[in-house]
């Protein structure tokens, strides 16, 4: 086994997982997020803003001392969306450099597709392939993978590897944005519907590149999916052994997606399991969840709890 650090930079956290790598297991020594919001107005200006870039340098800057102290042999450092929209990447890149000493990747929604695929069912492919028979959980393959995050959402078909995937550009932090100018009231029924609008367009891209309709089990990634699960099973406080791989019925996340999009930010903020640094983004991210389940006719979505993290530490084991 190899210790491994991977960092994934999102639109709206930076995360980190320091772990022992081998071919057929990933222990987790270290796993942090720190919500950021680096794609702070890239939709409106193409741009990283000063402050956005400051704080993900300042979260980078104590994972970098994690790091230091696990004594990791490797690091890899993935930037998703904000980053690919903006017109100056390179301001983080070079910012990224000076506090890993590597260069980090400014990703493909492709790439991104392949590693959040990795992340979610290695661990499920591999029981399946031995056996032939579901996971222990009830999960059976072709997998539909959906990683709803800040600026962008991928779309990933696959049993034992990628056979289709999609990136389209709706996520919680882009939404919100661009429909919410008041993310402290409920948005008016106007705002839902053009949120509605502008998802449902993207899942009709979807549908026609990637084969949903094979899917027999949909796996949901990334926060606004956890979060959803979360107060699904009325958990008290956040418990992601509880979350992993929990069940959530399409009628449960309607009336999750219902209730918070009928929340002021007061209401959202105080849900026990409610991170600070989604309370402004959950009603679209939860939308975004319910439009998948709804249009696709999925019964239930199993909430992940490793994602493209986990797919970044298996590919350093991996290479």
């Amino acid at each position: 086994m190899i210790r491994v650090a991977a960092i994934d930079c999102g639109t709206n956290s930076v995360r980190l997982l320091v772990a022992d790598v081998g071919r057929d297991r990933l222990i987790d020594l270290e796993r942090r997020m720190e919500i950021v919001r680096l794609g702070q107005g890239v939709d409106r200006t193409g741009r990283l803003a000063p402050e956005a870039l400051e704080r993900t340098f300042t979260a980078m800057r104590g994972y970098a001392g994690l790091i230091d102290g696990h004594g990791a042999s490797s690091v890899r450092v993935v930037a998703t969306s904000a980053t690919r929209d903006a017109a100056n990447r390179q301001d983080f890149v070079d910012g990224v450099r000076d506090i890993f000493g590597v260069e980090p990747e400014v990703i493909t929604g492709a790439e991104e597709a392949e590693l959040s695929f990795s992340g979610a069912t290695r661990d499920l492919v591999r029981f399946s392939h031995e056996t032939g028979l579901p996971a222990p959980d009830g999960t059976r393959p072709p997998y539909l993978v959906v990683d709803i995050g800040g600026g962008s959402t991928e779309f990933v078909l696959g049993s034992t590897h990628v056979e289709a995937a999609l990136s389209v550009d709706i996520g919680c932090v882009r939404l919100t944005e661009r429909h919410l100018r008041d993310a402290g009231d409920p948005p008016s029924a106007e705002a839902i519907e053009a949120m509605t609008a502008d998802i449902d367009d993207a899942l009709d891209r979807v549908a026609a590149e990637v084969p949903v309709e094979r899917a027999l089990t949909m796996v949901g990634l990334a926060g606004s999916v956890t979060t959803v699960a979360g107060i699904a099973l009325e958990l008290p406080e956040y418990d992601p052994k509880k979350i992993h791989h929990s069940r959530i019925s399409a009628g449960q996340v309607h009336g999750v997606a219902e209730r918070l999009l009928g929340m002021t930010v007061e209401r959202r903020a105080a849900i026990p399991i409610m991170h600070p640094g989604r309370v402004d983004v959950i009603g679209a991210g939860a939308l975004i969840l319910d439009r998948i389940v709804t249009r696709y006719g999925f019964g239930d979505v199993v909430a992940s709890e490793h994602d493209i993290l986990d797919g970044i530490a298996w590919s350093i084991a991996d290479s």
